[in-house]
């Protein structure tokens, strides 16, 4: 079996009404950044810990910063900040829609919002770029490579989602909906949601339900890792094989090292990567804004940055390179 290289599609859509307050040499520039909690997932804590390492006061930048996991909370300080007067407001959306306000209020205070990490139901003129994974794709892939397999009698799955309205929930739900739509022998058995935080325990409960209620499904397809890894804690309680010669095949999202090394080990069966390094990008753009230059972006832009792997394509030089966390 063949790794699969896909693409991490980086939207960087440019938006002429948004430019920075430029800054006299020396001065720092304000930025305010709304993201959601680390504890999230090993994803997030590494798309924090991006963040943190590259706007510092050591890199020019006096920095507000919020990590909230849900929408009204986000709203609130993305206004903040706004009132607060910084010059750049960064945004990674724990709901893909409600934020017409906050894009009103930066216009008039002139504030460039970049969006990171999510996509935003919005127009294009209401940011000046968007560095953003392509969660549509990294759903895609995964629905691609179940239907390699072809497992004989088909599949019938447990679903697991993120959280509900979020981009990532979207981009990895709606390719799997198409797919269960078009083949006579995908079923979907359960569905559920882990939540705000996409909680593990509340991902243990689902498939715990499904056990107990005697469902017959065969695969777990986890919006994240934490939630696989509860999802294949209640399998372990209840007996039941997985992974690579079990009866239920387990997929997850998002490369912490933990989930592959289940991959390794056969006991999950997929994972997916989208990278959570957004930093570097959008510092790059501010700069360039500051210096009193256009950006003079296209419409979007492809950064090859996505990995898929499966139990026979995993190896340790993979987990070692890409591999998020311990």
């Amino acid at each position: 079996m063949k790794k699969v290289l896909a693409v991490l599609l980086v939207l960087i859509l440019a938006a002429s009404a948004f430019v920075g307050c430029n800054r006299q040499s020396g001065d720092l520039i304000r930025v305010g950044i709304v993201n959601l909690h680390p504890s999230e997932s090993g994803y997030r804590e590494a798309n924090v810990n991006d963040m943190d390492r590259v706007f510092s006061r050591r890199n020019g930048y006096d920095v507000l910063k919020a990590n909230y996991n849900t929408l009204a909370e986000q709203l609130a300080a993305a206004n903040q900040f706004i009132n607060e007067g910084v010059d750049y407001l960064l945004i990674s959306a724990a709901d893909a829609n409600g934020w017409e306000g906050v894009f009103e209020n930066a216009r008039r205070a002139g504030t460039g919002v970049f969006l990171f990490d999510r996509m935003i139901n919005t127009s294009q003129d209401n940011y000046v770029a968007a560095v953003v994974s392509d969660t549509h794709n990294q759903g895609r892939n995964a629905v691609e490579w179940l239907e390699r397999q072809n497992r004989p009698g088909g599949y019938r799955f447990i679903h697991i989602q993120g959280q509900i309205g979020s981009a990532a929930q979207i981009g990895r739900t709606e390719p799997m909906d198409a797919a269960i739509a078009r083949h006579a022998n995908w079923t979907l058995v359960r569905r559920g949601t882990g939540g705000d935080t996409w909680s593990p325990d509340e991902a243990k409960r689902i498939v715990e339900a499904a056990i107990a209620a005697g469902e017959n499904f065969n695969v777990i397809y986890a919006e994240n890792d934490g939630m696989a890894e509860g999802a294949m804690t209640a399998l372990r309680e209840a007996g039941i094989s997985h992974g690579a010669n079990g009866d239920v095949w387990i997929m997850g999202f998002d490369f912490n090292r933990f989930a592959l090394r289940y991959v390794m080990s056969g006991e999950w069966n997929w994972n997916g990567q989208a990278s959570p390094f957004q930093a570097e990008v959008i510092h790059g753009f501010i700069q360039t804004l500051q210096a009193g230059e256009s950006l003079n972006l296209a419409n979007n832009l492809v950064i090859n940055d996505e990995i898929y792997t499966d139990t026979a394509t995993i190896t340790q030089a993979l987990i070692n390179q890409f591999g998020l966390g311990d």
